[in-house]
């Protein structure tokens, strides 16, 4: 490459940086909502991942609005993590966009911290929009290991959906 290639890349790396969370939002228009049967396999993709890798794990499946559709966990899961789930997925759902974007803006500072002023907007790896035909029908949230790994969980769950 040449030296004015590589100038152009990073400028663009930069500009797309810098544009942080908005340049995560998924620009796909809702859809209709997720199905119980289409929330339940999510919900058991996720499950599978944590089971799997022996976490425990409470799973929300929400619709496009943040309607909540199906909740599952595992025994032993922590009390907290029933909430911090069914937050996530409205979370993901509501913004059109993984939380993860939000707990990389937060962690940036500056600018990134207006993710506080958000109404909903949970700044916590684990929220994913579930996707059917290039449409937003719902979100997963997972939550009750580290948000790296409930972000995992969240992706298989979402990725179950075709």
């Amino acid at each position: 490459m040449s030296s004015r290639t590589i100038k152009i890349l990073s400028v663009l790396a930069l500009a797309v940086c810098a544009l942080g969370m908005e340049a995560q939002m998924l620009p796909n228009p809702y859809g209709p909502p997720i199905t119980v049967e289409n929330a339940k396999k999510a919900a058991a993709a996720a499950l599978a991942e944590a089971v799997k890798n022996h976490w425990v794990m409470a799973v929300a499946i929400v619709d496009p609005t943040g309607t909540l559709v199906y909740f599952e966990k595992t025994d032993n899961t922590q009390i907290g993590s029933a909430n911090v789930s069914i937050n996530k997925a409205r979370s993901a759902a509501l913004y059109k966009r993984p939380t993860k974007a939000f707990q990389d803006a937060l962690a940036s500072g500056g600018a990134g911290l207006r993710v506080l002023g958000l109404e909903g907007a949970v700044p916590v790896e684990g929220g994913v929009p579930i996707l059917l035909d290039g449409k937003i029908i719902g979100a997963i949230g997972v939550s009750g290991a580290n948000s790296d790994q409930d972000g995992q969980c969240a992706v298989a769950g979402a990725a179950a959906i075709k």
